[in-house]
């Protein structure tokens, strides 16, 4: 009987190791997926915190973006503008200088004319100042001529 004893007690020792071991395996096991659970909960805030991150980084570049692009559309605007005031003042001084340069050109016919008609006065003055003066002349020598002959003959 002694044998008999035996396998039982070999039983109990392998149901009390499968025991022991099934505990150890699940301890493990559990120790195991806490790990893993913390290894993923670990990663999953990392990239969470990463996609935080590069999302505030998007978010920022596009809005900073938006806000260069407001500017240069705003500028752009500015400069349009400024075309637009020069071509009309260049237009502006473009009509004024025309108008000068006829009133300008009319002055000079006036003064033309003026002066023509002046020069046309002044020679019908010279002309008749000249035959004024020959007939002064004239009357001066026949004057003189007279008392010449007024006194020879008295």
């Amino acid at each position: 009987m002694p044998m008999l004893f035996l396998p039982a007690d070999t039983s109990k020792m392998m149901q009390s190791k499968k025991k022991r071991l099934d505990f150890l395996t699940k301890n493990y096991m559990k120790g195991s997926q806490q790990k893993l659970e913390q290894l993923w909960n670990n990663q999953y805030s990392q990239r969470h915190k990463l996609t935080e991150q590069y999302s505030q980084q998007v978010s920022s570049a596009r809005q900073q973006w938006e806000t260069e692009a407001q500017r240069a559309e705003d500028q752009e605007e500015q400069l349009n503008n400024m075309k637009r005031q020069q071509q009309k003042i260049f237009q502006q001084l473009k009509v004024a200088h025309k108008q000068k340069l006829k009133t300008v050109k009319e002055m000079d016919r006036s003064h033309e004319t003026f002066l023509q008609g002046a020069q046309q006065e002044l020679k019908k003055d010279m002309a008749s100042l000249q035959k004024k003066i020959l007939a002064d002349m004239k009357q001066q020598e026949m004057a003189g001529v007279r008392e010449s002959l007024q006194s020879m003959l008295f």
